[in-house]
């Protein structure tokens, strides 16, 4: 315990300062965000931190998309993909694009009939990649385990605290093989490209270079947070290892083929919703 403390404390202080500058939750205003040429707007219903709650997204003409299905997950750039920040960093409710509702907006997550929280503070910006499916049918050769049935997670390690809804485009550098309860949950290290840090970073040993510490942070901070509510440390596959950017590309194509499989109606689709 006291090894996991010193790793999280380390980690606190080598991550980046966040940068205060825009308002981390949607609960004021429509906001209007850009990828890929496309521009979409973010509205919320309900009020933030209740049950009804709901960050939705909407294209030009008004009409409600999936931020899991209808934002595209590859740029045009080689190595660099969407990534939809779900939980700014350095906040605690356990915010998720709700995979089995219509449209799949942003809710907080509940657990026994209430809201989740984190019992402490994320220290990275968290979201995930959209167009990617871990299929619950399908075993890795190396850890043994299927998939958690979700997107992909996009672990963001930038200086900026991002606000909930904001699609950024990342750089890809390297991937964790989570273990949750016997599925497998990857976890997707990157930058966001507008960060300053982001040209010095290229792969996953870059970023034990010029961010000391960060790696063992974010593991130990995904081994140990769900210990509070009397759940046992999450393990990591692969020697809990970081593995490299090329590893993670494979992981982001076979999930995302995997997506594809799912909305083609190649798979069973059990209680998601797709389009």
């Amino acid at each position: 315990m006291a090894i996991a403390r010193s790793l999280l404390a380390t980690a606190r202080r080598t991550a980046t300062r966040a940068t205060w500058q825009q308002p981390l939750f949607a609960s004021t205003a429509r906001r209007i965000r850009q990828f890929s040429s496309q521009t979409f707007t973010t509205t919320v219903d309900g009020k933030e931190g209740t049950e009804a709650y709901r960050l939705r997204f909407k294209d030009a003409s008004g009409a409600e998309i999936s931020p899991w299905h209808d934002v595209p997950l590859f740029t045009k750039e080689s190595g660099v993909l969407n990534c939809l920040i779900e939980i700014p960093k350095n906040t605690k409710p356990k915010m998720e694009v709700a995979i089995k509702e219509k449209s799949n907006p942003i809710a907080q997550d509940l657990k026994k009939g209430k809201l989740r929280d984190y019992h402490g503070p994320i220290f990275w910006n968290y979201g995930m990649l959209p167009q990617t499916w871990e299929d619950p049918n399908v075993v890795d050769p190396e850890t043994k385990c299927a998939g958690d049935n979700d997107p992909v997670d996009v672990v963001e390690i930038g200086s900026a605290a991002l606000a909930q809804g904001t699609i950024e485009p990342v750089k890809v550098l390297g991937i964790l093989a989570m273990i949750d309860d016997g599925e497998l949950d990857w976890k997707v290290i990157a930058i966001r490209t507008a960060d300053p840090l982001a040209a010095e970073l290229n792969d996953i040993a870059d970023v034990d270079a010029k961010c000391p510490g960060v790696i063992s942070g974010i593991r130990e901070w995904f081994r140990w947070y769900k210990t509070p509510d009397g759940k046992p440390l999450n393990a990591f596959g692969f020697e809990e290892r970081a593995l490299d950017k090329k590893h993670a590309m494979e992981v982001v194509a076979e999930t995302h083929a995997a997506w594809k499989n799912l909305v083609e109606g190649k798979t069973d689709k059990g209680k998601l919703w797709l389009k």
